[in-house]
């Protein structure tokens, strides 16, 4: 399970980047918001990943 959530964090990272890049090309504070707050599910999720990857060794 560690290495499925660290790869749906990096998914969820990557796609909230993008949305927070075009969010701010468009002048979209909202749709920015939005994929700050995805990232950093992301990076919250890879992180899961990392430590129940550690717990189970």
């Amino acid at each position: 399970m560690g290495t499925e959530d660290r790869a749906a964090g990096k998914v969820k990272q990557a796609r909230g980047k993008a949305k927070e890049v075009e969010g701010a090309a468009r002048g979209d504070t909202k749709r920015e918001l939005a994929g700050k707050a995805e990232k950093n599910v992301g990076k919250a999720q890879e992180k899961l990943g990392k430590a129940r990857s550690k717990s189970k060794t």
